[in-house]
């Protein structure tokens, strides 16, 4: 599984959200992108990922 670029080790199927908290990110503050689709925040516990699947993960930086 690819995610933000780098080649990352979950074997078999995982949801966005178990990939989440694998990696101690906190679901409130991103948007993931799973091969090109955006994924709905409410559908990260169903949303399966794949060792194929290409993940973009990007959060939101606040400033002024």
């Amino acid at each position: 599984m690819l995610v933000n670029g780098k080649e990352i080790g979950p074997k078999g199927n995982i949801s966005v959200k178990q990939l989440l908290e694998q990696m101690c990110i906190d679901d409130s503050i991103v948007v993931v992108e799973a091969d090109c689709e955006i994924v709905p925040r409410e559908k990260y516990g169903v949303w399966m990922l794949d060792e194929s699947s290409r993940v973009e993960i990007v959060s939101f930086v606040g400033g002024g």
